[in-house]
């Protein structure tokens, strides 16, 4: 094999190599629903309600903190198509209305991961 062919297969290699590395540091930041990292950017509004860090500021307001990113994400497209009811309802549908499905999953990401 000449020099050539043996320096495009090791470059060849070390592309691989990094691609892997930066496919699993982006991954540690997803799951299979959305990234996490983007979803704490796109809660603000959430966080004065659903703590990320603990309790939720009341007691009436669920703890959203590791739980399943299908199950929030559907809760949250259930506010959004008026399929739960209760007094936080239409204040959940407004906080929400704006955000894309794929803000929804990033969102769901970011509170399962807590």
């Amino acid at each position: 094999m000449n020099t050539l062919v043996k320096m495009a297969i090791t470059g060849l290699t070390l592309s691989l190599s990094l691609l892997t590395v930066q496919t699993h540091a982006s991954q540690a930041n997803t799951n299979s629903l959305g990234d996490a990292k983007l979803g704490e950017m796109k809660a603000p509004s959430c966080v004065f309600c659903h703590n990320p860090n603990g309790a939720p500021s009341q007691a009436s307001y669920p703890n959203l903190n590791g739980q399943d990113p299908l199950y929030l994400f559907n809760a949250m497209n259930a506010y959004l198509n008026d399929e739960r009811s209760g007094a936080m309802a239409a204040l959940m549908k407004a906080q929400l209305q704006n955000l894309t499905e794929q803000d929804l999953r990033d969102v769901a990401a970011f509170y399962s991961s807590k």
